[in-house]
C-alpha cells in the first residue's frame, strides 16, 4: 500500500544485497529497488571522481548498472590501481599494484625484474631475481576507504618452483596506524591456515594462503577506518638473514573489508 517513492526511500536505507533480496517480492517492489534513488544510495559520494581516473570508460544506463560496475575489477590511475565494491554491502576495496609500493632495489635488474603475466590485473608484476636485503612496503589513507569499517591488508604474491632462501628464516610483518603498531611473523612458503596479529613486541605466526585468483597472500594486518583520515602503513621485510633469497613475485596489495 506504500507508495513506491516510498518503498525506494526505505530500500535505500538497506544494503544492496538487501535491495536485490527485496526486488524478488513483487513487480512493485522490483521497481522501487531498481530505482536511482536507491543505488545513489549506495555508491561512494567519489564515484564521479573514480570514473574520471578509470582507464577504460565504464558504460552505464542507471545508477543500479553503475554499482554493477564499479563491483567488478576496475583499473584506475593510469593502471596502477583497481578499485572495486563489495557486491553484498557496497564498501571499498583496493588494489595498489606493484609499482605502488615501495621495494627496495627494485629499480635495479640484478635484483628485481619486472615482466607482464597474463592472470595480472596490471601490465606489470615484480620478480625478485636475488638479494639479502628484502623489504617491500605500501602505504594508504584512509580518505580513500570506506568510513567506520574494519579493512584488512593483504600483500598479493606468488612463490615460484625455483624459489629459494624465502623459508630459512621469517619475514617481519608490521602494519601502522597513528602510533599503534602492530606486528607478526610468516615464512614465505606454501601453506595454510589462518594468522593473528599481536601487539608490537608480541609476535605471532602468519601464514601464506591461496585466493581464489590464483594468487597467494599474507595478511600483513587489520585496521580501522574511521571518520578522520589517517594513515595506514604497512610492511614485509627480512633483512637479518644475510643470505640470498629469490623466486618471489609480487602483484601489488589488497585492501578489503573484513568480516
Amino acid at each position: 500500500m506504500l507508495p513506491e517513492d516510498c518503498l525506494s526511500i526505505i530500500l535505500s536505507f538497506t544494503s544492496p544485497e538487501d535491495a536485490l533480496r527485496a526486488s524478488l517480492v513483487s513487480s512493485c517492489f522490483r521497481r522501487a529497488s531498481d530505482s536511482d534513488l536507491v543505488w545513489e544510495r549506495f555508491l561512494p559520494s567519489d564515484y564521479a571522481e573514480i570514473l574520471s581516473n578509470s582507464v577504460t570508460p565504464l558504460m552505464f544506463c542507471s545508477k543500479k548498472e553503475l554499482f554493477q560496475c564499479l563491483s567488478d575489477s576496475v583499473l584506475i590511475d593510469g593502471g596502477n590501481k583497481v578499485f572495486k565494491l563489495e557486491k553484498s554491502s557496497g564498501k571499498k576495496c583496493y588494489i595498489l599494484s606493484a609499482k605502488e609500493l615501495s621495494i627496495t632495489w627494485s629499480s635495479n635488474p640484478l635484483y628485481w625484474s619486472w615482466i607482464s603475466m597474463a592472470e595480472s590485473r596490471f601490465c606489470r608484476v615484480a620478480v625478485l631475481r636475488t638479494t639479502d636485503w628484502l623489504e617491500i612496503g605500501g602505504k594508504i589513507r584512509t580518505k580513500m576507504l570506506t568510513p567506520n569499517t574494519t579493512y584488512g591488508a593483504y600483500l598479493i604474491m606468488k612463490i615460484s618452483e625455483r624459489a629459494y632462501g624465502l623459508d630459512l628464516m621469517a619475514s617481519e610483518i608490521t602494519l601502522e596506524v597513528g602510533n599503534q603498531v602492530c606486528s607478526s611473523n610468516v615464512f614465505l612458503k606454501h601453506g595454510e591456515g589462518s594468522k593473528e596479529m599481536g601487539n608490537l613486541g608480541h609476535k605471532k605466526e602468519g601464514s601464506v594462503r591461496e585466493r581464489e585468483d590464483g594468487w597467494m597472500e599474507v595478511e600483513l594486518g587489520e585496521f580501522y577506518s574511521g571518520e578522520k583520515d589517517e594513515q595506514v602503513k604497512m610492511s614485509l621485510m627480512e633483512v637479518k638473514g644475510c643470505h640470498l633469497k629469490g623466486g618471489l613475485l609480487i602483484e601489488g596489495i589488497e585492501f578489503r573489508p573484513k568480516h
